[in-house]
């Protein structure tokens, strides 16, 4: 009998140091074909950026990231690659995430399979409301509108046009936007929501210059649209009416923000993390960046909130001894302190969204670069869409 039972206690010791050595899979559902490319491949390159940095090996569990390609704002594709991931991939976490539509159809399978969630940028103020099991280590729209509305009300903007693109993160910005500016006693002038697709914008400028506001608030997800936005702003001679731009990070990305030219000088936004934040931090999160993937690509927004999110990810494995389960990981994640490139950030125990400052940045050239230089900033902002 005591042999027996002798045979019993090893078979479980063998069980459970196979069970701490079997591989920990994160399934990222990303962008990284289409227009939005660069959306999966800054997300993806945050995350690997970290484990490079801090070691795939946690707990006695080596990760791996199983990337998925969403190829845009596509909701029934990343559904039906999430439920892949879950049931074919058995991944411990989602994670990535670049539109919301995308991550609001996945949330339903998080709660079915209780497999935690980290969303990497999608910034719906709704999405952590969608499932117990999603944690968001971006920012939402209603953070930076809140910031430049807050910005706008200090700085002489009695009256703004709004110009959003039609969808929830649009709809979301403009929505913080009036909510703060209004409240603040400021006044909004006219409101444009305007198609995602094919967008015409030389009639909205010319509309919004015929209004005469101190202001145009102009919100579009970054890349081509943002920058064929700038010029109509430019061309239409808004800026010479004295029609003064202001946005939310995504309009000036620092991966683009080269290519827009000079059409974006001056643009004065709120957001949550620039490639030249002054910190030890950051210098060694871009200088690592850049060694790994070329100092052709710029690490953006994404990227931040890419290796952050791997660090809840790696942080909460640690927490739990490598044995991973749903609730025990999102109790993890709950309340979670990090020293991220962007500065101290945290996750809201109560709404499971992050925590963080909102910098507000001005668009200048130095030398032939163009870059997001922070001059002010509005510590500690929870999500004010909640």
């Amino acid at each position: 009998m005591k042999m027996r039972g002798l045979a019993w206690l090893l078979g479980l010791a063998v069980c459970g140091a196979a069970a701490a050595q079997t591989p920990l899979k994160v399934g990222m559902v990303v962008e990284m074909s289409g227009q939005q490319a660069e959306y999966g491949l800054q997300m993806t390159n945050g995350a690997k950026l970290y484990l490079h940095e801090h070691g795939d090996v946690v707990a006695g569990r080596r990760i791996q990231l199983v990337v998925k390609d969403v190829g845009g704002p596509n909701p029934e594709v990343a559904k039906r690659l999430a439920q892949e991931l879950i049931v074919r991939d058995k991944v411990e976490f989602l994670a990535g995430f670049g539109f919301s539509p995308n991550a609001l159809a996945v949330a339903p399978l998080a709660t079915e399979a209780k497999i935690p969630m980290v969303v990497m940028n999608a910034a719906s103020s709704s999405i952590t409301t969608k499932s117990p099991y999603i944690v968001r280590s971006s920012m939402t729209l209603a953070q930076t509108a809140f910031g430049i509305a807050d910005w706008a009300l200090k700085n002489d903007i009695k009256t703004v046009y709004s110009l959003y693109a039609d969808y929830a993160p649009g709809q979301d910005a403009n929505q913080q936007f009036r909510k703060t500016f209004t409240g603040g006693g400021g006044r909004i002038v006219g409101e444009v929501a305007v198609p995602l697709k094919s967008p015409e914008f030389g009639p909205y400028m010319q509309r919004i210059k015929d209004a005469r506001p101190d202001a145009v608030f102009m919100w579009f997800p970054s890349g081509e649209l943002s920058r064929v936005m700038l010029r109509a702003y430019r061309e239409r001679g808004l800026d010479k009416a004295g029609i003064r731009a202001i946005s939310t990070s995504d309009l000036t990305d620092d991966m683009f923000l080269n290519a827009m030219g000079d059409d974006v000088v001056g643009l004065v936004t709120a957001g949550h993390y620039s490639m030249i934040h002054d910190s030890p931090r950051n210098k060694a999160f871009v200088q690592g960046y850049q060694s790994l993937y070329g100092t052709s690509i710029r690490p953006d927004f994404m990227a931040a909130a890419g290796y952050d999110g791997m660090a809840l990810i790696v942080e909460a494995v640690r927490r739990l001894n490598g044995r991973v389960d749903g609730d025990g990981a999102i109790a993890a994640m709950k309340g979670m302190k990090l020293d991220s490139p962007r500065g101290p950030i945290s996750i809201d125990p109560e709404t499971r969204d992050i925590v963080q400052t909102i910098y507000i940045r001005r668009v200048e050239k130095r030398g032939n670069e163009l870059y997001n230089v922070e001059f002010a900033q509005i510590p500690d902002v929870k999500d004010p869409g909640k």
